[in-house]
């Protein structure tokens, strides 16, 4: 039982009269060097900061009392709240504005995002469609055309949505016939979408409109009259962006009719915690109902069969044993891709005339790489791997025969690979660390691959090279890592080296190019990223390894990379930076309170920092298969011995630090970086600034426009070159 006593705030005039533009404006002024020069000092005293209210709020956990003085920050409604934020970003931007680097920073990014982006095409009713983005575009164009070689069309331009290109497309979906497109959007970054139906002929948008999806995809029936989706009940406005999202419900919308008379086609008033997607099968025949449970990658599987009016949901798998991903049927005979009996996963048929599982027969078994995804297309199985985090493609006969590997560029990244049983082609997109997605059409049934469109930046790729190295953890874990850098690189343990990782929730990190890390690595610096335990690299032990009571091993393997980093002179401690985002955040927030002397410099995004109370927003609960509860006295134990926000101490030196957040983020609520920041501010010996930039109207990070992502890629760099004290190598 836990119990919680508060002390009166202090008045909210009190701190706004501590936060007034004039205060903090003489805060800045302090803070700062000469006023002849415009470089800020790499070093702040306390006095630079906001004061930032403490109350005596304290809560009872198994017997431990724990303090949380800056409760009210979760308040993101609170004039006090607004008040704090404006201020710290006062302080922040003011920092950041005096920092030499940071407007060539700026254009040097503009220049490089400044070239045409290709998404996958794909086909329905005999049309294509695909996203392009020219290059500066906020948010991506849907185009749409009638063969490869003809004119495209455009669809839908989410940049005609708002001024500000805040409103992003979120989901979509094609009716079978090619005639409308189900289209989500969110606005400002929320999780929460509203979808719409728009004409593909005319462009037109109907009268349709369904709100309070979250979560959720949609799925026409083959006729073409309506689709599925999934939905909660409509929340308080005040509460809309940190209330618990729970009791999810699967609806389906007839086209023309109003959301009030959607009808409800499965949901479970027993089970507050499930979550439900449903997809058509492309037979039509059948509704597959995935059922999770937070995110935990074990799931259920339900199914309905439309071609029988008021058919019952039947519960095909429902052991909660493993994870079951549909990747298509044969009549009532049903393939997916599972872990069951199988670490690394493997394909297997299931006959839902006679589900009995000693009936299951295994099309493609479980190999030395890590399974993560199969599709039909052209008569074939393609199945995509992971063979020590990198792409592996191979293709099957649809009994399970190796026909062939499909012949990748190199070491990267490969995705797609989706279409239906009669399609002759596919598409894919590789990329790599130092080489923009390449989008490719493959046929499958010779096996030869062309490019469908290549993207130009304006940088030479050949410059650049990756290896993969593999280093031991404190456990003698063998762990692997990407390290990218320019030729030539030196190892004399000067190389300013940006370490990233994310280590959680099955997620495998595989090459990916990023402009900014490329600009990163352009100015001399080296990134690497290790795939550390929690992650999907090498099946689920390699996830279970790093969740729950195990998650210090994720902490460690991060650790251990930076060790090898700067025991292969790579790097040094000062030259050393970490970043993260969401539950890399987190990982950033745990390392930098261990080990503050190792780095020297953090960049913790929308990060999970207060380990405690995560579970009592939004999705948070569902985060419990990888975390825990701290209402479990054994894993609050865990979590409470590497919460970032408890485990700040006072008097520490910690490295210089840019905690990144959003207003409008409703996964991870921003209350979390709010606190972090203020007792990392409370606890903090002075030196090396500690500073929070919290956006306006973004989100967790889906569909932020690229104005807003130049911006805080620029502010991040230019963060590092400042703290680090390198001179870019341009």
């Amino acid at each position: 039982m836990r119990t919680s006593r508060i002390s009166r705030r202090r008045s909210i005039d009190h701190v706004l009269a501590l936060l007034t533009g004039a205060a903090v404006a003489g805060l800045i002024a302090g803070c700062m060097t000469s006023p002849k020069t415009a470089r800020p000092p790499v070093s702040l005293p306390k006095s630079a900061y906001p004061v930032t209210a403490r109350t005596n709020q304290e809560d009872l956990y198994h017997g431990v009392r724990v303090a949380d003085p800056y409760r009210w920050l979760e308040d993101d409604n609170a004039a006090d709240t607004k008040a704090w934020v404006e201020a710290q970003n006062r302080v922040t931007f003011g920092y950041l504005g005096r920092i030499p680097e940071r407007q060539a920073l700026r254009d040097r990014l503009t220049k490089l995002w400044n070239f045409e982006r290709y998404g996958l095409p794909f086909k329905e009713g005999g049309r294509y469609f695909y996203f392009k983005n020219d290059g500066l575009q906020n948010q991506s164009v849907l185009y749409t055309l009638t063969s490869l070689e003809a004119e495209p069309r455009v669809l839908l331009d989410p940049n005609k949505l708002s001024a500000d290109g805040t409103v992003a497309l979120s989901g979509l979906a094609l009716s079978e016939d090619g005639q409308h497109l189900a289209y989500g959007i969110s606005r400002s970054g929320s999780d929460w979408q509203e979808w719409h139906v728009r004409r593909v002929d005319t462009g037109e948008d109907l009268a349709d409109h369904v709100r309070w999806v979250k979560f959720s995809g949609a799925s026409w029936t083959k006729d073409g009259r309506g689709f599925f989706y999934s939905r909660y009940d409509e929340p308080a406005e005040q509460g809309k962006l940190t209330q618990v999202n729970k009791f999810q419900k699967l609806y389906y919308h007839r086209l023309g009719t109003p959301q009030s008379e959607d009808r409800l086609v499965y949901h479970r008033p027993d089970q507050p915690d499930w979550g439900f997607q449903g997809g058509v099968t492309d037979d039509g025949r059948y509704l597959i109902i995935t059922v999770t449970q937070g995110t935990d990658p074990k799931n259920r599987v339900f199914y309905q069969d439309l071609a029988t009016p008021d058919a019952p949901v039947v519960e095909l798998l429902n052991d909660f044993d493993a994870s079951y991903n549909f990747v298509d049927n044969d009549g009532p005979v049903f393939w997916f891709v599972t872990d069951l009996a199988a670490p690394r996963s493997r394909l297997i048929a299931i006959d839902t005339r006679n589900p009995a599982r000693a009936q299951w027969r295994e099309v493609i078994p479980e190999a030395a790489e890590t399974l993560t995804s199969a599709s039909v297309v052209g008569g074939r199985l393609i199945a995509s791997y992971l063979k020590d985090a990198r792409s592996q493609v191979k293709v099957f006969g649809l009994d399970g025969h190796f026909v062939r590997e499909v012949d990748l560029p190199g070491i990267g990244s490969a995705g797609g690979f989706g279409g239906k049983r009669e399609d002759p082609e596919t598409f894919y997109s590789f990329s790599s660390f130092s080489t923009p997605a390449t989008i490719y059409r493959y046929d499958v049934a010779t096996g030869a691959s062309s490019v469908f469109r290549a993207p130009e930046v304006a940088f030479t790729p050949a410059d650049y090279e990756t290896r993969q190295v593999f280093y031991r953890s404190k456990d003698a874990t063998r762990v692997p890592m990407f390290i990218t850098h320019k030729k030539g690189l030196k190892l004399d343990g000067r190389n300013p080296t940006l370490l990233y990782g994310y280590g959680g929730f099955n997620i495998s990190l595989t090459p990916s190019f990023s402009v900014a890390n490329l600009v990163w690595m352009e100015m001399g610096g080296v990134y690497a990223v290790p795939n550390l335990r929690g992650g999907g690299e090498y099946g689920e032990p390699w996830h279970q390894a790093g969740t729950k009571l195990q998650k210090q091993n994720v902490f460690d393997d991060f650790i251990a990379a930076a060790e090898w980093l700067i025991a292969n002179r790579y790097t040094s401690p000062r030259r050393l930076a970490i970043a993260g985002g969401s539950n890399g955040g987190l990982l950033v927030g745990a390392c930098m309170t261990q080990r503050p002397e190792l780095f020297g410099a953090a960049l913790p995004a929308v990060g999970v920092l207060d380990m405690l109370r995560f579970h009592k927003f939004t999705i948070g609960w569902a985060w419990t298969s990888d975390y825990g509860s701290s209402d479990d006295p054994e894993e609050f134990k865990a979590l409470y011995a590497y919460s970032p926000l408890h485990n700040l101490r006072p008097g520490v030196r910690y490295p210089a630090t840019l905690i990144t957040t959003a207003d409008h983020d409703d996964r991870v609520v921003p209350a979390h970086s709010f606190k972090f920041a203020a007792r990392l501010q409370e606890c903090h010996r002075g030196g090396p600034p500690v500073l929070i930039r919290i956006e306006t109207k973004a989100g967790h990070g889906a569909g932020k426009p690229t104005a807003k992502l130049i911006e805080e890629a620029a502010d991040r760099l230019a963060f590092l070159v400042h703290t680090l004290r390198f001179r870019p190598g341009w």
